[in-house]
């Protein structure tokens, strides 16, 4: 007999949907109404560090929306052609943005590297008020996605004003070094900087957006130590054939075999198990398939037994 228990549909995620597609929208706003005052001033004073800031901040805008967009997708409840619901397209989102954030970094790292050849003038004092401006949207921003770190795809969404945050600092700090010394240099070596920066954190969420989509084990999991805290239940013998993969980019989803003792207890030991995957490790949707010790020894005569945790 197969046990699917899941009580809170679908997947018990409505609850978080909400408050992650507020903070999403209201940075989206933030955003998107200063990436075009940015970019008409770095134009003007002829700052890249200024005018690679308003490109991550235009970039940010549709990341921003893409993300949200994602998060209404995945709040829609379970239908017949998707009977997980559409949480992976938060998945999806988060491997977009943090493609398009590599993408960026490479054309400002060219674009830099041909300013170190070529230095061009740039109006300090105008990189300084425009920076300052944008340095504070981007830290309200921030704020308001930081509450959402544990979920994938916010975190890519944080990853594109993270980076929009340290280009503001790096133009400001090139606006403030021009203006006094007029060393024009330091607006590419500091783009290059921040670029570095920001292509390690892109390629872990890529990493974590790829795995997921292999229905690779979440990271916050060990499936070893979710194995043994499962065999550890009073009249479990042992457990097999343990899975463990994302549904969505803050919820998963966990499939055992369970060999009991005496299966006459399962309803007891069910309860004991649920108690513990909801409250230990925050799993709420499972499937458990119960066996019995005699069951067991036959499969592992014939060679069909699956592997204990």
């Amino acid at each position: 007999m197969t046990h699917d228990h899941d009580d809170a549909p679908p997947h018990g995620h409505h609850h978080h949907a909400p408050s992650s597609q507020r903070r999403l929208i209201a940075a989206l706003a933030l955003t998107l109404s200063f990436a075009g005052v940015e970019a008409v001033a770095g134009w003007w004073s002829g700052s890249l560090a200024l005018l690679g800031d308003a490109g991550h901040m235009l970039t940010d805008s549709l990341a921003l929306g893409l993300a949200a967009a994602a998060s209404m997708l995945a709040n829609r409840p379970p239908s017949k052609r998707h009977s997980y619901g559409l949480g992976r397209t938060e998945i999806l989102a988060a491997l977009a943005n943090a493609l398009v954030m590599l993408l960026l970094v490479a054309l400002i790292s060219a674009e830099a590297v041909k300013r170190l050849q070529e230095p061009v003038a740039v109006q300090g004092l105008a990189v300084i008020g425009v920076a300052a401006i944008g340095l504070g949207v981007n830290l309200v921003a921030a704020w308001l996605l930081a509450g959402g770190r544990d979920n994938l795809n916010v975190r890519a969404a944080l990853l594109h004003v993270m980076g929009d945050l340290l280009g503001s600092v790096a133009a400001l700090v090139s606006g403030v070094v021009i203006l006094y010394t007029d060393w024009t240099t330091i607006d590419p070596i500091l783009s290059l900087i921040i670029v570095g920066l920001i292509l390690f954190s892109s390629l872990r969420v890529l990493r974590e957006a790829l795995h997921a989509l292999m229905e690779g084990v979440p990271p916050q999991f060990d499936l070893a130590e979710v194995g043994r805290a499962l065999a550890a239940v009073e009249g479990v013998e042992s457990v097999h054939d343990l899975h463990i993969w994302s549904l969505s980019a803050s919820h998963s989803a966990l499939s055992a075999h369970v060999v009991l003792r005496d299966a006459a207890d399962w309803p007891e030991i069910l309860d004991a198990l649920e108690a513990l995957l909801r409250e230990r490790f925050r799993i709420e949707h499972f499937t458990l398939q119960p066996e019995s010790q005699t069951r067991r020894i036959g499969l592992e005569r014939l060679g069909l037994g699956g592997e204990s945790d």
